[in-house]
């Protein structure tokens, strides 16, 4: 009976260090979260948990700029990627102080890591 629960915590714990790893964050985030919690209080930036499907300019708690509340986006794959490609071209006159991510498969990574937050 001791080996048949040793080996069940056994496999619990594997799943969950499997389930951690799975939702790690790209090595790209480390620059997001200069600003941004992934959970939790607005920080110098919003907090990104949930962002996927959030209205643009609309989380609780955090002063946007006024262009980011009048912007008629809704994030999704497509509009996070323009976004972190290029904020500004994305959203002209936003006041996140950032120039955006060159790299196509770094914003895809990031996109993946924003869809794992809720």
């Amino acid at each position: 009976m001791r080996s048949l629960l040793t080996a069940a915590c056994a496999a619990a714990l594997m799943n969950v260090a499997h389930a951690q790893s799975a939702v790690q964050p790209p090595k790209t985030w480390a620059t997001c979260a200069a600003c941004h919690a992934a959970q939790g209080a607005a920080s110098i930036g919003p907090p990104l948990a949930g962002v996927v499907g959030r209205k643009a300019g609309s989380s609780p708690g955090f002063g946007y700029s006024r262009a980011m509340k009048n912007a008629q986006l809704t994030w999704d794959d497509k509009t996070l990627a323009a976004f972190l490609s290029d904020p500004q071209l994305t959203v002209p006159g936003n006041r996140m102080p950032f120039g955006g991510v060159p790299d196509a498969g770094e914003v895809a990574e990031l996109v993946r890591y924003l869809k794992t937050l809720r």
